[in-house]
């Protein structure tokens, strides 16, 4: 197999290489024989319509010679015009979700290439085994929820989560409503009716974590140092950002201290007008509902969560969803350890407590290679988390922090496997963690209570 070495010693294969195969937790998404090494997308907008317009220009290396290739697509939206090197193929089709193209002439291996594709429709989530995931409409505005495969629902990609790439994202929408994106906001633009709103992501992004909220918004800002933290959020909804998103900064300050330097120049918080079921990330923000904007600090720990994943899961992203523990454990125990910082219950009296529920539960869950349909399963988060306390207490509290920066350094910006964590981890220990791998992500019982 094709590939590079990583830290671990491990071939690790080039994504696009045709040897690498597809994910077989979503067999449907990627793409091979080429790698993205940037997007530039330029979006329009209409709220009342839910209409979008939009032309991406995805810049790419190819790896082998290339007679066609695809990229993931919605069917909702109808490709208008396409150019490879500034040249119109001689045929391509969209279906399925698939926008495959035929260059004038193949392309040879390690070629530059451009792909330069004008659509629009209205946007729609896409459907699977996770529910709708995507461009959602919101009551007055959009947002985007893309995990793991929504992000062809409004533009063109090679959509897995390690093809991570640099992105400009340009959004044009009626002047009444603010536009964020990923990145940071490098140019504002009104003409007549409509303002124009872009933002340049510098550091490499999967597409999942690639988002557009649009809504009656203002920005309040909650800091300016050491990282920019700003809200973006309904008039009407003001009045509770103090009670319920006050400790915002406070978790900024405690995450750097526990992980290191914040990977990006600044986060920002959504709360959008409507209800949702859950909050979402991004890369550099993250968006809740209007119900998680409340008077007290009922969904605290969410925050913390949410927060977390711009370490774990948005610097360091995946490289297959098997190893989905990588981001929703460490994520879920970022909130055990907030906890633990700001004066409530100690990491290990919740992974007590966590260890109670757990065991009451079905042991028919492997937290290393969930499969597809439990991969968003809570036990999921919480023996993540679990592991992680697990190890914790083996190796010792210096030395497991030690780890987690050594982690976040070694892998920045990066797409990281299981692999990686546990050989990393043996460097920070003076005895085999071979077997508290083993239990905790390998096999489906869940080991006994891991005391320090």
């Amino acid at each position: 197999m094709s590939g590079k070495s990583d830290r671990s010693g491990t071939l690790r294969p080039l994504l696009g290489d045709p040897t690498d195969g597809i994910d077989p937790y979503l067999p449907d998404n990627g793409n091979l024989g080429y790698r993205v090494t940037r997007y530039d997308l330029d979006l329009e907008y209409k709220v009342d319509s839910n209409r979008l317009s939009g032309e991406a220009v995805i810049t790419a290396t190819t790896i082998n010679e290339l007679g066609r290739f695809a990229l993931d697509l919605s069917d909702a939206l109808r490709v208008e015009k396409i150019t490879v090197n500034g040249k119109r193929p001689s045929r391509h089709s969209h279906r399925n979700r698939k926008l495959s193209i035929t260059p004038a002439t193949p392309l040879a291996p390690g070629a530059a290439m451009t792909i330069a594709i004008r659509y629009s429709g209205q946007p729609r989530p896409i459907r699977g085994t996770w529910g709708e995931v995507g461009w959602e409409e919101l009551t007055e505005g959009a947002l985007c929820a893309n995990q793991p495969n929504g992000a062809a629902s409004w533009f063109p990609c090679d959509d897995h989560p390690s093809s991570k790439a640099p992105y400009r994202i340009s959004v044009t929408t009626d002047s009444p409503y603010y536009a964020v994106a990923n990145g940071v906001l490098t140019r504002k633009r009104t003409r007549a009716s409509q303002t124009t709103w872009t933002y340049d992501q510098v550091e490499p992004m999967a597409t999942y974590l690639a988002g557009v909220q649009i809504g009656a918004y203002s920005k309040v800002t909650l800091a300016k140092r050491p990282v920019p933290v700003h809200a973006v959020l309904p008039d009407r909804l003001r009045h509770n950002l103090a009670s319920s998103f006050d400790r915002q900064v406070q978790m900024m300050e405690a995450f750097r201290e526990m992980f290191g330097p914040y990977p990006f120049p600044e986060y920002t918080v959504v709360i959008t007008d409507d209800d949702l079921e859950i909050p979402l990330e991004a890369q550099g923000f993250s968006t809740f509902g209007a119900n998680h904007c409340t008077a007290d600090h009922r969904w605290e720990r969410l925050i913390a969560h949410e927060l977390a994943h711009q370490w774990f899961g948005n610097s360091l992203t995946l490289f297959r969803w098997q190893d989905i523990w990588l981001h929703e454990g460490f994520a879920c125990y970022a909130e055990w350890l907030w906890s633990e910082w700001s004066g409530g219950p100690s990491a290990e009296e919740l992974a007590l407590r966590y260890h109670e529920r757990l065991r009451n539960l079905s042991q028919d869950l492997v937290i290393g290679d969930p499969g597809p349909e439990k991969m968003f399963d809570d036990r999921v988060y919480k023996r993540g988390a679990l592991t992680l306390h697990a190890l914790r207490a083996q190796i010792g509290g210096d030395k497991f922090f030690e780890l987690i920066k050594d982690w976040v350094s070694s892998y920045r910006y990066g797409t990281v496997t299981t692999g990686d964590f546990t050989s990393l981890a043996a460097r920070h220990s003076h005895t085999s963690l071979d077997q508290l791998w083993q239990q905790w992500l390998f096999d489906e019982r869940l080991p006994g209570f891991p005391y320090a």
